[in-house]
């Protein structure tokens, strides 16, 4: 069955990581187009610039390092278990602590691409609504009529300079998913709540022909799903039904 996969973090740290995780699907799914068209690239500097931002206003690189620390400790415990598959373990524990290393480094390469002269005049104009413009920024627009090839070389060597915090955030994530596994629920009234003591992250499928979607609210304590209608005279309303979904609580 087809399902939609709905996240929702439960602390700022996590809500940090699942944002910057979908800005770089963004920024990358440019490399796949073509660049020169206006809507990819506005989709990609924005993605750029947004991660940027986040990264300067946040200490996720403070936080990777401290949560790749816990997994190298806990991939070390896991090592002793019988019948673990340890290859597997191996390849996860070296990248661990190739990254830890990488990340501790005084000064993190993605800070390079604030010294870039193009990147810093593109981002002082996109901040502005509407305002990458080609009469506004015709450096931009002499980037976008270079050769595609060149053009997606340099996105891949700005992206390159993320790289560390990329693979790291995809490491962290995919250990913080394998926590649980989904299990089928049936809400009454549409409504499900239940204690979120050492959780992070809730994930939710719902079938892809359900009719209604999951609203979450709640912290690291307690935690509450309400599941919507879409309603063409107040944008949504509640979904007062019994409603059957699936949960990974991790």
């Amino acid at each position: 069955m087809s399902t939609v996969l709905y996240e929702h973090p439960l602390n700022e740290r996590i809500r940090n990581y699942l944002k910057i995780e979908q800005l770089f699907a963004q920024a990358y799914s440019c490399l796949s187009g073509d660049i020169s068209i206006k809507t990819s690239h506005q989709v990609f500097f924005n993605a750029l610039f947004s991660i940027l931002d986040t990264l300067e206003r946040n200490d996720v690189r403070g936080d990777l390092i401290k949560d790749l620390e816990k997994l190298e400790q806990n991939l070390v415990v896991w090592s002793k278990a019988p019948d673990v598959d340890t290859s597997a373990l191996e390849k996860n524990l070296t990248e661990t602590v190739k990254l830890v290393s990488h990340l501790r480094i005084s000064r993190p390469t993605w800070m390079q691409l604030k010294e870039d002269k193009l990147l810093s005049c593109l981002k002082q104009r996109f901040a502005i609504q509407g305002g990458s413009s080609s009469f506004d920024l015709p450096q931009l627009h002499f980037w976008l009529h270079q050769d595609e090839e060149k053009i997606r070389l340099e996105i891949q060597q700005w992206l390159n300079l993320l790289s560390d915090i990329s693979s790291a955030l995809a490491l962290v994530l995919k250990f913080i998913r394998l926590r649980a596994e989904f299990e089928t629920i049936e809400a009454d009234s549409g409504f499900y709540q239940d204690n979120g003591e050492g959780l992070l992250l809730l994930r939710i499928k719902l079938a892809k022909d359900a009719a209604y979607y999951p609203t979450i609210s709640g912290n690291k304590f307690r935690y509450s799903i309400r599941f919507m209608l879409p309603c063409q005279h107040t944008g949504r309303r509640y979904a007062n039904q019994a409603t059957v979904f699936q949960l990974a609580r991790c």
